[in-house]
């Protein structure tokens, strides 16, 4: 059996990449909170795409629940924990990777040592996790770090960054707008303002927002790895166009349809508003 290297194993990057963007990336670190539906693929993706250092976090174990998406989860990794099963994923695909645990996920208490030398974040922490997901790109728009989200959303993704110096993550989503119990429709209607998911929404009982429930696919996730893992190598690598929140964009696989998305003042655009009251009305909030 040959041996590891690492030029050998991501020679097939090079056309689309140069041999020195290549070694760019292999020396920069990502930060990813969250290893299960988007998560788990975005870490096994910029690993293929030769990132060589990472900060992971996760506290959760694989459970039957999880085997329509999510990349760890097997019958063999029933029961262990995400972050674990992961890390060995990543190791067999580079075993030479500089890789950091947070085995408690992301708190207050560790967040400065998660985000320590991190050259990008990506969001990979469960849709309701609001008070982790604000925490953490507070910390990364006070550091000036960049930050990636890509919600998977019906069969396709809706993508924001989050920029040094634009939006941040509190200005575009207004959280505290709302009562507790609407968090999860802010960040669903601020996430994706085209709404070409929920066309084909057949059952919409199974959005269940109070008991934090939805429904999700494997297509998704994958798509939402797909489009994350290229805004990170445009913005590592600092070519390309990146879309910066207010602006994003919506790629729906059912629909064949892409979005381009611009609201200014976030949540607080009127379209935005109309949008959330409408969708509160649909799913009887």
């Amino acid at each position: 059996m040959p041996s590891f290297t690492y030029d050998e194993a991501f020679s097939r990057n090079i056309g689309w990449l140069t041999r020195p963007e290549q070694e760019k990336l292999r020396h920069k670190r990502v930060a990813i909170a969250g290893l299960g539906g988007v998560g788990g693929v975005h870490l096994l993706t910029l690993c293929r795409l030769g990132i060589g250092k990472f900060h992971l976090a996760d506290f959760d174990t694989f459970d039957l629940a999880n085997f329509n998406r999510q990349a760890g989860a097997t019958t063999s990794t029933l029961g262990l924990g995400k972050l674990e099963v992961m890390i060995r994923q990543a190791l067999d695909i580079n075993p030479e990777l500089e890789l950091k645990g947070f085995a408690n996920g992301v708190t207050a208490d560790n967040l400065d040592d998660f985000l320590e030398g991190v050259d990008i974040y990506v969001d990979g922490l469960d849709f309701f996790a609001f008070q982790a997901r604000q925490q953490v790109f507070d910390a990364c728009s006070t550091k000036r770090i960049p930050a990636v989200t890509a919600a998977p959303l019906g069969m396709g993704t809706a993508v924001l960054n989050f920029m040094p110096g634009s939006m941040s993550f509190n200005d575009y989503f207004r959280f505290d707008d709302g009562p507790e119990a609407e968090k999860g429709l802010r960040f669903l209607i601020g996430l994706a303002p085209a709404g070409l998911h929920m066309g084909y929404l057949v059952d919409p009982s199974k959005i269940d927002l109070a008991a934090r429930k939805g429904p999700s696919t494997s297509m998704a996730c994958q798509l939402c790895a797909g489009v994350a893992a290229t805004e990170c190598m445009k913005i590592l690598l600092g070519r390309g166009s990146v879309r910066a929140a207010p602006k994003g964009l919506h790629f729906d696989a059912y629909h064949n349809k892409l979005a381009l998305t611009w609201r200014p003042g976030g949540n607080r655009n009127p379209l935005q508003r109309l949008a959330i009251a409408l969708a509160k009305r649909r799913l009887g909030l």
